[in-house]
């Protein structure tokens, strides 16, 4: 196999929950432009429409299936529905997640104040909102043989990130949980089944500009803050981490299990001097 080849997603298809968001986009488009067959999943049905008919337009495949990570019963549901559709399932994408204001604490709250039932809802979503899909739908890619799954952790994983409790927990969680799963995965089905994470850096989005530049287009201090603090002296685009991803779905990385990748433009590397 050649160097482009073994990049290629052609005839394998790829699952990607939360999709409907602003990351999730960028990793539906990505995906289908190496040749995959994209499942939409997402609870936002009229984003879900609008991801299909982007793919649609370029020449790729793509379905929108409207379905909820934390109900179970939902996601064998679209299990069925995609089989139905092409038969197999050969990569997952765990994107489905992200912060509960609740589960913050601000430096004007008192450290201790903290509402434990929304800390205990972003630990849901984003830890069980990544084990539930993977034990339905990985249990395809397990008893195929083959296939790749890639969750999202965070730099909230690798350093202390202020503010973020909730979801700081969760993404500890998910790294634990990738190299967990990667090990069991390959003893019992083979070295052709495999698990990772991305750990992104910070990302300009649409869906973070307010709290993340002023409306004169300035940075806010918090966010001056991770760009000072960051190599590359800037926020990520979110089109820089399709490049790691596509990587890891496909065969080009077929000797690599139980890793998180950094995509981070160096913050995790540099020690600020």
């Amino acid at each position: 196999m050649d160097g482009i080849q073994q990049f290629s997603l052609v005839d394998k298809v790829v699952v990607i929950t939360g999709a409907t968001g602003v990351l999730g986009e960028s990793f539906a488009l990505a995906t289908a432009a190496a040749g995959a067959k994209v499942a939409i999943l997402g609870r936002n049905k009229e984003r879900a429409l609008e991801r299909v008919a982007a793919i649609k337009s370029r020449g790729g495949e793509a379905i929108a299936v409207i379905t909820n990570v934390l109900d179970e019963r939902a996601i064998h549901d679209a299990k069925k529905e995609i089989l139905d559709t092409w038969g197999t399932i050969d990569g997952l994408v765990n994107a489905a997640g992200g912060n509960i204001p609740g589960a913050t604490i601000g430096p004007d709250q008192n450290l201790f104040d903290s509402k434990i039932e929304d800390t205990k809802k972003a630990v849901e979503l984003n830890l069980f909102g990544t084990v539930i899909p993977t034990h339905i739908f990985g249990r395809v890619i397990a008893e195929q043989g083959k296939g790749s799954i890639v969750n999202i952790s965070s730099l909230a994983a690798q350093q202390a990130i202020t503010r973020v409790m909730g979801y700081t927990m969760a993404k500890c969680a998910i790294e634990g949980y990738t190299k967990w799963m990667a090990v069991e995965l390959a003893q019992r089905y083979g070295d052709k089944v495999r698990v990772n994470a991305i750990a992104p850096g910070v990302f300009l989005t649409e869906q973070n500009r307010t709290l993340l530049t002023n409306a004169d287009g300035s940075y806010t201090d918090r966010a001056q803050r991770f760009v000072n603090n960051t190599a590359f002296g800037r926020l990520g685009a979110p089109a820089e981490l399709t490049g790691t991803l596509i990587y890891l779905l496909s065969d080009a990385s077929a000797f690599v299990s139980g890793e998180t990748i950094m995509v981070d433009g160096g913050f995790n590397a540099w020690s600020g001097v």
